[in-house]
């Protein structure tokens, strides 16, 4: 047989198998809904999954690479050992000469003594936030007032839209200077250029000296890691922020008076007297991140007197075991689609067999006039195929734009993925073929004589 009269042949049996689909319009829509939502529930599901790695690899990029970050605990009982009255009534169920442990909290020694003592340790970055109000002439926005050094800039790659960073003097004298977030930079100067102008935060006027370009990212890292934006904040040295902000190690006038008259407006609440709200420890190998961390721990115990008052952790390894629990999530969820797609392949089945028959005195007729089993095989299996394919090109379009109304209405990151369309794609078409070829064997099989008598 020629490639001609082949053609011609397989043609004609593709030909009538279209013509028995858009006759039973309905009939053929409703055999491939089970395709069209599986194809669509792998493609959404997949882009759902793409979207959470793609944030996680970006949460990772801004917590940095080998950091670890340890963060002060307020702890009720610290607060009682700092708080001389119930030092004083917690005596006197004690054994005489007894002493409660005192820790003076997370300090800046404590983050100058990692960075000499520990020789894994290739960097350490102390950082204090606290929010505040900055004012310029007629205008007033809440900022995030950040106290930290250069490290800062390095650690979370944060890269400068102009200006310069500090300069050593500025961080070892505490100099009223700071650099500036894009949206403060917006809201303040506008069009100019905010280099070397002044800006009121607090009660403190603080030059200019650079302007952070704007960054694109947003998550959710929040806790331990505290993945925030820098759009709105003012950094300034952490030095600066001890001597002409607020150093919450030292005691305020409001609290001698407070201890002095007897009153004590805060009871009940855990005072935070920790210098630092933050440290940013940069390993310089990855191997030894774990181990370091062990050490940075049982260092600061001693340092504390034994008070668990610090939270060590890796933020690196928190995001990875996340993303791993994610990725076994996702291939669940891809399961459960998957078998959407296989019951959408047991419907084609279903009505296929029923098709068949229905259709016996065709087949008869087909193989009365000359028709092989081969033709009646291709026909069945053509039309199921066809079915698979129109199913899996309208699922595709369902797939794309449910992962888009996913994303705006949930505010859920989804990432449309060329290998999830041609996944999807690909099992839609083979379940067709493959769970057609039963009800078209069927078909074949049929004896044309009782074919005819039906």
């Amino acid at each position: 047989m020629n490639i001609k009269a082949f053609y011609t042949r397989y043609s004609y049996n593709v030909q009538i198998a279209l013509e028995d689909i858009v006759a039973n319009k309905v009939k053929s829509l409703l055999t491939a809904l089970g395709i069209i939502f599986g194809v669509a529930a792998v493609i959404s599901m997949l882009a759902i999954g793409n979207g959470a790695e793609q944030e996680i690899l970006e949460q990772i990029k801004m917590v940095g690479v080998n950091n670890i970050i340890v963060t002060p605990v307020l702890q009720s009982d610290q607060a009682s050992a700092n708080d001389p009255k119930s030092s004083s009534t917690t005596e006197g169920n004690q054994l005489a000469g007894s002493k409660k442990k005192f820790s003076k909290g997370l300090t800046l020694l404590d983050a100058q003594s990692i960075q000499e003592i520990i020789p894994s340790v290739e960097s350490v970055c102390p950082i204090i936030t606290f929010n505040y109000t900055a004012i310029l002439h007629d205008i007033s926005s809440p900022v995030k007032l950040d106290g930290t050094d250069n490290t800062y800039f390095s650690l979370f790659d944060i890269k400068l839209e102009s200006g310069t960073l500090f300069h050593p003097k500025h961080t070892k004298e505490g100099y009223p200077v700071c650099v500036i977030g894009y949206n403060v930079k917006n809201i303040f100067f506008n069009q100019e250029s905010p280099i070397g102008k002044y800006i009121k935060c607090g009660q403190i006027w603080l030059q200019v000296i650079g302007v952070i370009e704007k960054r694109s990212f947003v998550g959710s890292g929040g806790g331990t890691m505290s993945i925030s934006g820098t759009d709105n904040s003012i950094i300034i040295p952490v030095k600066t922020m001890l001597l002409r902000f607020r150093n919450r190690a030292l005691i305020r006038g409001d609290q001698v008076k407070q201890a002095s008259s007897g009153r004590d407006n805060n009871a009940g609440k855990v005072e935070d007297l920790n210098q630092l709200d933050k440290l940013i420890v940069r390993v310089k190998e990855t191997q030894q991140l774990a181990a370091t961390a062990k050490v940075v721990g049982n260092m600061l115990m001693r340092r504390h007197n034994d008070i668990p008052d610090f939270e060590v952790s890796i933020p690196e390894l928190l995001l990875k075991q996340q993303q791993k629990t994610k990725n076994i999530f996702n291939i669940v969820l891809g399961a459960i689609a998957g078998i959407s797609l296989i019951v959408g392949g047991i419907g084609i089945m279903n009505i296929m067999l029923a098709s068949v028959m229905e259709r016996i005195r065709e087949i008869g007729t087909r193989q009365a006039i000359g028709a092989s089993r081969k033709d009646i095989v291709f026909q069945f299996l053509s039309e199921s195929t066809l079915i698979s394919v129109a199913g899996g090109l309208i699922g595709i379009i369902l797939g794309v734009i449910l992962s888009k109304v996913i994303q705006t209405i949930f505010d859920i990151k989804t990432i449309i993925s060329l290998f999830s369309i041609f996944i999807s794609f690909g099992v839609s078409v083979f379940i067709g073929i493959t769970f057609g070829y039963l009800p078209a064997k069927q078909a074949a099989d049929k004896d044309p004589v009782e074919s005819l008598r039906q």
